[in-house]
């Protein structure tokens, strides 16, 4: 499968030299998650609620690095979460994690395993080449499950149809169901490496391998 052209506007790229996109592409089944799958999910949250606070989420690398992302660009990171917070937040709460379909909760997975705000999209939604750029006031934005979104100042990548995602909130114009066939996944790192990007990327492929029919998945980072 070929990977989208993605490029970096001047906004991010000359304000985050370090940063690096781990991008996966593959071809997948949606279902609903196996019984594997989901003792895999129910272990990782037993593990996770009992060693978890907000001090120790916030203190994650991957978790505080895109923070600090957000602030240097002019959001205020708690009130617009980064997504893995998020759900290391739901997790340290007693709440678990939402099961969606098994391609969406392997990126859940990976994402309170790491703390990496992981994006995924069904690549057939996605149209031409993919930027990486910042908000912009007033920009349309349709979060999943949150409805309209106020994305002005935070990093959000388009195609040429516009805004399609955010490390806080996929949109609801490339969401991943249940007729979606391939997926494009990208993990931010404005750290570079540092933050354990390959061996993300690798838990990821490895996962969507183990629970997802059809996955065939392939790895760059740029």
């Amino acid at each position: 499968m070929e990977f989208p052209k993605l490029s970096l506007q001047p906004e991010i790229a000359e304000n985050f030299p370090d940063l690096k996109l781990g991008c996966l592409v593959s071809e997948v089944l949606v279902e609903e998650p196996g019984a594997d799958l989901l003792q895999s999910m129910q272990s990782e949250i037993e593990a996770l609620s009992t060693q978890l606070d907000a001090e120790k989420i916030r203190e994650m690398p991957a978790v505080k690095s895109l923070k600090q992302a957000y602030k240097m660009l002019g959001k205020d990171p708690n009130r617009y979460r980064p997504a893995a917070e998020s759900l290391l937040r739901r997790v340290s709460k007693g709440k678990g994690l939402y099961q969606v379909n098994n391609v969406v909760d392997c990126l859940n997975l990976v994402s309170v395993k790491t703390g990496f705000s992981i994006c995924g999209y069904d690549l057939s939604k996605i149209s031409g080449d993919v930027t990486l750029g910042k908000g912009k006031p007033a920009e349309p934005y349709q979060g999943i499950g949150r409805g309209e979104l106020n994305i002005e100042n935070l990093p959000v990548f388009r195609d040429s149809n516009g805004a399609f995602g955010t490390p806080t909130s996929d949109s609801s114009r490339t969401l991943i169901d249940e007729k979606t066939k391939r997926v494009l996944m990208i993990v931010p790192s404005f750290d570079g490496d540092g933050d354990g990007l390959e061996e993300t990327m690798a838990l990821l492929s490895e996962l969507l391998s183990k629970y997802v029919s059809n996955a065939s998945p392939e790895i760059k980072v740029i």
